[in-house]
């Protein structure tokens, strides 16, 4: 049976196919559907884990055991998970262990444009780059196979486009055959003290030159030859693009990025005149080629940043002069309207930062949908570096500063966020005593990536009941002494909070304590009455502009120049924020 899946769909159909018993996640796009789609497959134990850490171990730990285990994470989640990764890379492994990692060029979601093919050089084990949704599911399956066949956790890369983009797969069954798990011992292969560490590096280099050559006759990678003016060397998604690009030119598809099969390259060099590399980011497989000896162009033409395409590839080989220009019909742009990322019409983190701007705090920010504060009107962040570090960032902040500026510094994070890794930074502000503010934003969900279930949130993957971190307790029992709750739908006490915590000379922290305005359901949002701008009483002053919200409108007058507010009553959650700001009583419940 064929269907048409998502490359996150396929990786997780694969890791079913493949007899995958154990999953564990942190939601991160592009990554988060694979666990989520994971979860439709009830012989697999899938979960979200705290972080990507976490998740990482769990797949380790499940695989110590003797189960096929997947991780699943973004680019920056590698970096989170490399202290465990590294020291798998010589464990080695009892079953399959998989970590699927995907990247994002041209940061649609993210903070940078990490190329994750470095870790699996960095920590020594191999990496496959599937080309569509096909091979993420044949390839899931491969990983499987060859962790078990070389004693190491593999690494599967994806990337944006992959992940989201859509292909015909061919379904499998199930594989039913695989050992059952069993606790069987072997610490001198499993505790990495220094003396059984020094025994097992020694195997882990043997392993990467039989691991080259195996890529030397594997299937995964393979010669495409056409003219032999022209080779370029490709993996991934940029197999699609040069195939597009450059229809004539001979192709060496490699599906095994790391390591590199030495023998194939210089057989596929001997072939063609000139040699390219074609890759996104780094000149990862570029700098390999040259340093085994072989001339080939790459990022001389290629940029080093952002995505590749079908006319960026053809485009820059036009401009090396390696190809003849194509003729392009001139076609007029079109001018859309600028459409920022804004928060939603109710989201409970608006008012928090009109007040933080009015307070005029100095930020330190967090990854979430609440980063989008440091944007207008609100202008109400100052740093963002990764998840957990507005904590911590706001405690070396103020050890810099004198008393007085002290107190305007505000560390603002999200509940799965502060989970994540801002617990620790918050133990370390209370240990040494770092007087700044920390406002934990509770919406009670993990929020950009889609709404997914955090250990605060009372819920599992599985939609099941589960204990909730008590957060007002846990920043207790970390040290914090003044812990409050606040509703940030009532700008007043919003503002007195801020006020009293931010002269504090101490560590405090502030919740708020409304729920993300997309989940549903009991104890959750629940959305308020509609409001409606009264334009008798409306001046037109523009008061209700300064928080943002999607809802409302503004109407030019015609015949007068100030033009006045109107409020969409299809995008009104009832939050009733703009109306605390209206000094005219223009705004009430819609009649």
């Amino acid at each position: 049976m064929k269907e048409i899946l998502s490359g996150n769909e396929a990786i997780a159909r694969g890791a079913f196919e493949a007899g995958c018993l154990v999953a564990s996640a942190y939601p991160g796009t592009p990554s988060t559907e694979i666990l989520e789609n994971v979860i439709s497959y009830r012989e697999i134990n899938a979960s979200w884990a705290p972080n990507e850490k976490v998740a990482l171990e769990v797949a380790i730990g499940a695989c110590f055991g003797g189960a096929r285990a997947l991780a699943c994470m973004k680019h920056v989640g590698v970096n989170v998970a490399a202290d465990p990764l590294f020291t798998a890379s010589y464990t080695g492994v009892k079953a399959g262990l998989v970590l699927v990692v995907a990247d994002d060029p041209e940061m649609h979601s993210s903070q940078d444009e990490q190329d994750s093919r470095h870790y699996a050089r960095f920590a020594k084990v191999p990496m496959l780059e599937p080309a569509d949704s096909q091979e993420c599911k044949e390839f899931t399956k491969l990983a499987f196979e060859l962790s078990e066949q070389f004693d190491t956790p593999v690494m599967l890369r994806s990337c944006t486009r992959i992940s989201h983009g859509k292909s015909i797969v061919e379904l499998g069954e199930r594989v039913s055959d695989l050992p059952a798990p069993k606790l069987v011992k072997d610490a001198a292969k499993l505790v990495m003290l220094p003396g059984n560490a020094r025994v097992r590096h020694p195997i882990v280099e043997a392993r990467t030159v039989q691991l080259s050559g195996y890529g030397d006759t594997a299937a995964l990678n393979r010669m495409e030859l056409r003219s032999d003016e022209i080779g370029v060397i490709c993996a991934g998604v940029t197999y699609q693009y040069v195939r597009e690009a450059l229809p004539e030119a001979s192709v060496l598809k490699l599906g095994m990025v790391w390591p590199l099969p030495h023998n194939l390259i210089r057989d596929f060099s001997s072939k063609v005149k000139q040699l390219f590399v074609v890759e996104e980011l780094d000149p990862f497989i570029e700098e390999q080629v040259k340093a085994m000896g072989i001339a080939a162009r790459g990022k001389d033409i290629i940029s080093l940043c952002g995505e590749l395409s079908p006319g960026r590839i053809r485009d820059a080989f036009a401009q090396a002069g390696v190809i003849a220009a194509q003729n392009k019909t001139s076609v007029a742009p079109e001018v859309l309207p600028p459409r920022p990322p804004n928060m939603c019409p109710g989201c409970p983190h608006r008012g928090l930062f009109y007040q933080l701007n009015r307070a005029n705090a100095y930020v330190t920010g967090d990854i979430g949908c609440y980063t989008l504060g440091f944007m207008p009107p609100l202008n109400a962040m100052d740093t963002c570096v990764c998840m957990g570090a507005s904590i911590s960032n706001g405690s070396g902040i103020v050890r810099s500063l004198p008393p007085e500026e002290q107190r305007r510094v505000v560390a603002v994070i999200g509940d799965s966020t502060f989970l994540h890794t801002g617990v620790n930074s918050l133990m370390e502000m209370a240990w040494n005593r770092a007087p700044a503010t920390v406002v934990i934003l509770d919406n009670r969900i993990t929020a950009m990536t889609g709404r997914q279930e955090n250990p605060a949130s009372g819920f599992t993957l599985n939609g099941e009941p589960a204990p909730e971190v008590n957060i007002p307790e846990l920043c207790r029992v970390l040290g914090i002494k003044h812990v409050r709750v606040v509703d940030p739908y009532d700008l007043d006490a919003t503002r007195l909070a801020l006020e009293e915590e931010m002269n504090r000379p101490e560590p405090s922290v502030i919740i708020t304590n409304r729920p993300c305005v997309l989940i549903k359901g009991a104890g959750r949002f629940e959305k308020g009455a509609v409001l409606e701008v009264d334009q008798g009483k409306c001046t037109g002053c523009k008061a209700c502009l300064r928080i943002g919200c999607p809802a409302i409108e503004w109407k030019p007058n015609p015949d007068n120049n100030k033009g006045k507010a109107f409020i969409d009553p299809q995008l009104c959650t009832g939050c009733n924020v703009c109306q605390q700001l209206c000094k005219f009583n223009a705004i009430g419940g819609k009649q």
